[in-house]
């Protein structure tokens, strides 16, 4: 285990794919479909590169430099239209074990939505599932001019709760995200949804049903 000090926690922030929502497996088979309209056969490499990135990202590394910015924008909308339209009739069942009742357990505390996804998707999740509720603070990728592995996306949701970043927790399942958190000077709890080693994390967890998870977090929020 390692952490970036001992800071009482005063916000948990969220990363959406991988975290609230365990939507990687369903993104993976959205860009098969997509790309394969375009005669591009996604390999296992291309969906480990993807993992944490921002869309117009992954569209200049799946297409190359050759698209205009508008061509990139107009794939990225397309395939994640795709997406919404595969998830729409599973979403519940998408959600994370434990999310909302972990939600409703810290209500109390500050929280907020940290990620690279789409706008379109980020509301998406939080109306369909009816998360929205829980989180004074949603910031997307499209909020900040660095997307993560940068800190900017994370120090912007301490910014909007005005709180420390060394008194934020960050829940990242990717290497990117915990590389953002880490930058931001923020603490960083695993969840192995989509990779099983998460190095410079504080604790890992299957999800928030972890009795690990759920014991440190009552030791660390007990008053002292």
């Amino acid at each position: 285990m390692s952490g970036n000090g001992s800071a009482p926690i005063g916000a948990f922030l969220f990363d959406m794919d991988g975290v609230l929502v365990d939507s990687n497996p369903l993104h993976c088979r959205a860009w098969e479909e997509f790309n394969r309209r375009y005669g591009i056969e996604t390999t296992p490499e291309m969906h480990q590169r993807m993992y944490g990135k921002r869309n117009d990202e992954i569209v200049r590394d799946f297409f190359g430099d050759s698209l205009s910015e508008d061509q990139v924008a107009e794939h990225g909308r397309a395939k994640e239209a795709l997406y919404r339209e595969m998830a729409a009739g599973q979403l519940a069942e998408m959600l994370v074990p434990g999310v909302r009742e972990f939600l409703d357990k810290y209500h109390y505390l500050q929280m907020a939505v940290a990620t690279n996804a789409e706008p379109e998707n980020v509301n998406f999740l939080l109306d369909r599932a009816r998360l929205r509720g829980f989180f004074r603070v949603v910031v997307d990728g499209h909020q900040v001019e660095r997307p993560k592995p940068n800190p900017d996306i994370y120090l912007r949701a301490a910014q909007l709760l005005n709180t420390e970043p060394a008194r934020c927790l960050v829940f990242e399942d990717s290497h990117s995200g915990i590389a953002a958190a880490v930058a931001a000077g923020m603490r960083v709890i695993g969840l192995t949804t989509t990779h099983v080693n998460l190095p410079r994390t504080t604790l890992t967890a299957d999800n928030f049903l972890s009795r690990d998870l759920n014991s440190w977090l009552e030791a660390q929020l007990r008053p002292r």
